[in-house]
């Protein structure tokens, strides 16, 4: 059972906190991040973003005793799999803090440490392998605003070069240097990054991104001439995106896809 409670919706909205069932004392901050989060897993297991084993999405804790502190899911668990108390604790070297039965996958925060040391305000980071993404990251032009959707974000996407599987912690530099003050990220020949304020921002840019990355996928699959739009018109929506954002995920999206998951998927809040 749920009930209603300020988290990470954002100050003084309204989100749906989970009765506590973890294996240790918390803090409630801490328990409705492990909701949201564990909620966030299952939607993107259900918008089919999810690829097996791979991807991560980090949540950022309150500090405690100086330290930077996050969440991050068990390894070897499914996407649609995750639940509240099963995510792991860990700092920002990817090593657990506390008592867990569970493992992480320490190579795989690399990138998401890189964000969250150079970030203050990266409450969340999600990074994704998705078929459109990974495809949109390999063009030379990357993310084209060639639609409404695209020209809403085109400006936050920053550009990470490829150079390797991301388990070499000297990259963590280059990383956060390239994504600057950016919300968003093509990892070169990889995938797709999204950077919010909280989890339900984060959500709400990465389905903007991955979005846009499957439409541009469609339209140049047609292999007909690209109609390219206004730059008065491009920049305006990028101005909306920026002004809107924050609200529209924590007062609309974010509790409506909630309530999507407790229809088709439920059980994140254990």
């Amino acid at each position: 059972m749920r009930r209603p409670s300020v988290g990470s919706a954002g100050k003084g909205e309204i989100a749906m906190k989970a009765v506590r069932s973890a294996p240790y004392a918390m803090s409630d901050a801490e328990w409705q991040t492990r909701c949201d989060l564990a909620a966030c897993y299952r939607l993107v297991a259900m918008m089919g973003w999810d690829d097996l084993l791979a991807t991560h999405i980090s949540a950022r804790l309150p500090d405690e005793d100086g330290r930077e502190l996050f969440l991050l899911n068990p390894y070897g668990w499914l996407f649609e799999e995750i639940t509240a108390s099963s995510l792991v604790k860990i700092d920002a070297a990817g090593e657990i803090v506390g008592d867990s039965v569970h493992k992480v996958n320490r190579a795989g925060f690399v990138i998401h440490s890189a964000v969250h040391m150079a970030r203050a305000d990266a409450g969340c980071v999600m990074h994704l392998h998705t078929l459109d993404g990974v495809a949109v990251s390999g063009v030379e032009g990357g993310l084209l605003p060639l639609n409404q959707t695209a020209m809403l974000i085109n400006a936050q996407v920053a550009f990470h070069e490829f150079e390797g599987v991301a388990v070499d912690t000297d990259e963590r530099q280059r990383l956060a240097r390239d994504l600057g003050t950016k919300d968003l990220m093509l990892l070169r020949n990889h995938g797709t990054l999204a950077v919010g304020r909280d989890i339900a921002d984060c959500f709400n840019k990465m389905y903007f991104f991955e979005r846009s990355c499957s439409v541009q996928v469609r339209t140049c699959g047609m292999n007909l001439p690209l109609h390219p739009a206004p730059p008065a018109a491009i920049a305006k929506a990028n101005t909306f995106m920026e002004v809107s954002s924050p609200d529209y995920a924590a007062k609309y999206l974010w509790p409506a896809m909630l309530r999507r998951l407790d229809r088709q998927l439920p059980g994140y809040d254990s």
